[in-house]
């Protein structure tokens, strides 16, 4: 093994070290220490990054492989895919970990917090770069066993049947998980095949699909349950809304880089890179998964609609949202598949900004609820400039990050005959349109009606804490960047356009 094979490792292990480290530090003495291996780990993260994109640039093999089963190594490998969720989930956990140092600052347990947050993203890292199915489920379930103590972080009565309701949605979508990969490996091996990932997949030309074309079929849909759970597909989106319960920079990282987008990135290895975009098409898999994603969109857009609690609405938006990626891929063609990617990123980036908004009004003036909003745009300008860039985008205004998406979406529609999701990108962009715009009006336009929750640390602070200030801003700017540049040399469309010419050529 040579040291570029083991840069997938170091890659985990910057986030996994720290995080061990910290569950042994002591609250209030060792504050300094715990805060400076949070930003270490972020910041060699970004080290190992740039040099696995170096050396990628050079075409090598990036991969670190460990004995772990007969028949099975733990395989953790960079490639073009993995990348492009390896720089979100580093970016955003920066970010993330600078808003819960300030978010989370003088409250208790914050060593277990920042271990579990930790180990978390070592989990996610686990997830893009695995290379085999026995590894991505192994990190698959370690992200749930290391996000429950988050969701549960507050101990009140309503965090304990968040998390339980949690740990029963994921970890019985887990099991169907484990019992697809079983019964696919029982079957490749009886064929001679391997399943680590591939481009353009492992199952194209086989002999698998001649002698067990059902099995296979019903194998797929098996996959796209289970992890339909963390995507959020309706009716297994239940989860979700009652994990809001979790303190705002974890429901932040749930919504923008973990969990929901574990799922969907998820969904996006079994098609391109297990059964492949033609053999998927060939089956007649990709039209099922179209119309759950289809109606996905739309049901979670309604039901946002009716939430008065600001983290519910934002909740159900995301149980809309994520299916955008998974109508991207469904659609079989290169221009929605560039949508669909385009949006993983996109959507973390405007839904962390959502949830840090959120957050900076709860912890500051004490506001949960979108009734409460009225005139909190004068008190707290910079927060709630950030929060309307976030919406804003999710609407699909230009020239933010999420008209891009929708653009390529609805282009890839066209250029595949179906005419049909335009309308269901058109209605959802009404119904975000519908459960965000009442929210800016407020916040900007209404007059306070009543007092706000006194906050004796904020109160007489210009706007809130630098630390839960200062994030929001800047993933708001991303926002914007993401659109403007996104067709720039070495812009987010240039990189997908990479991967999905990979899948297609």
């Amino acid at each position: 093994m040579t040291w570029v094979n083991t840069l997938p490792l170091l890659l985990v292990l910057s986030s996994l070290v720290p995080g061990l480290i910290i569950f042994a530090l002591k609250e209030k003495r060792h504050r300094t220490i715990r805060i400076s291996l949070n930003v270490l780990g972020a910041l060699l993260k970004f080290f190992w990054i740039y040099l696995i994109i170096r050396s990628l640039d050079t075409g090598l093999l990036i991969e670190t492989r460990l004995p772990l089963l007969p028949q099975f190594d733990l395989v953790l490998r960079a490639d073009n895919l993995s990348i492009l969720f390896v720089i979100l989930s580093a970016v955003l956990w920066l970010v993330t970990t600078l808003y819960a140092i300030g978010y989370l600052e003088d409250s208790p347990h914050r060593s277990r917090f920042f271990g579990f947050f930790s180990l978390c993203v070592s989990a996610t890292m686990g997830i893009a770069l695995a290379g085999n199915l026995l590894t991505f489920f192994i990190f698959y379930e370690l992200l749930t066993i290391c996000t429950y103590p988050l969701v549960v972080h507050w101990g009140t009565k309503e965090a304990l049947h968040g998390g339980r309701t949690y740990l029963i949605y994921t970890l019985g979508g887990g099991a169907v998980l484990l019992t697809a990969i079983i019964w696919l490996h029982v079957l490749a091996s009886s064929s001679g095949l391997s399943l680590e990932f591939a481009e353009k997949g492992v199952l194209a030309g086989s002999t698998l699909l001649a002698e067990h074309e059902a099995a296979v079929r019903l194998i797929f849909f098996m996959f796209i349950a289970a992890l339909g759970v963390k995507t959020a597909f309706v009716p297994i989106h239940g989860w979700l809304p009652r994990a809001m319960v979790a303190p705002a920079p974890v429901s932040a990282l749930l919504h923008a880089v973990a969990v929901v987008k574990a799922g969907a990135f998820g969904i996006v290895r079994i098609v391109y890179d297990l059964y492949g975009i033609e053999v998927a098409q060939e089956l007649d898999l990709l039209g099922p998964l179209l119309i759950v994603a289809c109606i996905t969109v739309i049901v979670g857009s309604i039901l946002a609609l009716f939430q008065d609690d600001m983290k519910k609405r934002l909740a159900y938006s995301t149980v809309s949202q994520v299916s955008y990626i998974v109508i991207g891929v469904a659609l079989y063609g290169p221009v929605g598949s560039t949508g669909g990617l385009i949006h993983l990123v996109n959507q973390g980036v405007m839904k962390i900004t959502l949830f840090f908004g959120a957050g900076n009004f709860a912890k500051t003036v004490g506001v949960y609820k979108i009734s409460k909003m009225d005139g909190i745009g004068r008190r707290m300008p910079w927060t709630m400039a950030a929060f309307t860039v976030g919406a804003l985008g999710m609407i699909g205004v230009p020239p933010t990050a999420g008209f891009i998406s929708k653009w390529f979406l609805g282009a890839g529609a066209l250029d595949t005959g179906a005419d049909w999701v335009i309308g269901v990108l058109v209605l959802s962009s009404l119904l975000n349109a519908g459960y965000f715009l009442p929210i800016l009006y407020r916040g900007w336009f209404k007059p306070q009606q009543e007092e706000w929750p006194k906050n004796n640390q904020y109160e007489g602070r210009w706007e809130t804490h630098k630390l839960l200030l200062i994030p929001p801003l800047i993933t708001a700017v991303f926002v914007l960047l993401l659109g403007v540049f996104a067709g720039a040399p070495i812009g987010l469309l240039h990189w997908v356009e990479m991967i999905v010419n990979l899948e297609y050529r």
